[in-house]
């Protein structure tokens, strides 16, 4: 798994705080946005000035972050929400990926209680280039996010919790966010392309 063809699964990470294997399959998935030559490169830096196009692009990845996490935990809790709308929040492999799990899941009668909690964001890095959106090359944004699943429980088709006593409550996982859209909405384009988990000691309190 890489950092930008992988993909992760919050609801994973929910059950047994692990990186979901399965790769997304869907011959017409958007490609993986490529990774930049090197994260010390200008156009991979971290956003440091407010108002400039990176410092907006960073923050509107942000956003979607928060969408992303809100949106798969509903379709956890709620089997009623269609699981097109994943296409407001994610894309290329991550989609994919999380429309094959959940169909899996709902099919099981496994349902989510309560809703995961973003803790802390850091923004990695940042790619502007849009010059072969083809190839999957084309904006995007690396951010590691610490979440916290305390007041999350799974259960079974019959109200059984799934949730490990020793489940940690919190974790890391890196996404990259991606905006194939760039050119008609740099804005609110952006979708989760894939991500990983990191072992790394969870975030404070």
């Amino acid at each position: 798994m890489t950092k930008f063809s992988g993909t992760f699964s919050v609801a994973t990470a929910v059950f047994l705080l692990a990186a979901m294997a399965a790769c997304g399959s869907d011959s017409d998935a958007d490609p993986a946005p490529e990774p930049t030559a090197s994260a010390s490169s200008p156009s991979s830096a971290p956003p440091s000035s407010a108002g400039s196009p990176e410092h907006s692009a960073a923050t509107a990845a942000e956003v979607a972050v928060g969408d992303y996490y809100a949106l798969t935990d509903l379709l956890l809790q709620d089997d009623a929400v269609s699981l097109d709308r994943l296409e407001e929040v994610a894309i290329s492999t991550q989609l994919s990926a999380q429309k094959n799990f959940l169909t899996t899941e709902r099919a099981a009668g496994t349902q989510q209680r309560g809703d995961t909690k973003i803790v802390e964001t850091k923004v990695q890095s940042v790619n502007l280039d849009n010059s072969d959106p083809k190839a999957g090359r084309v904006p995007s944004v690396t951010i590691d996010v610490c979440w916290d699943v305390s007041e999350v429980d799974v259960v079974d088709a019959s109200g059984k919790s799934m949730v490990p006593a020793d489940r940690p409550d919190r974790g890391w996982t890196r996404l990259t966010v991606a905006n194939y859209t760039w050119d008609t909405d740099p804005d609110t384009g952006w979708r989760v392309a894939g991500g990983e988990d990191l072992e790394k000691t969870p975030c404070a309190g």
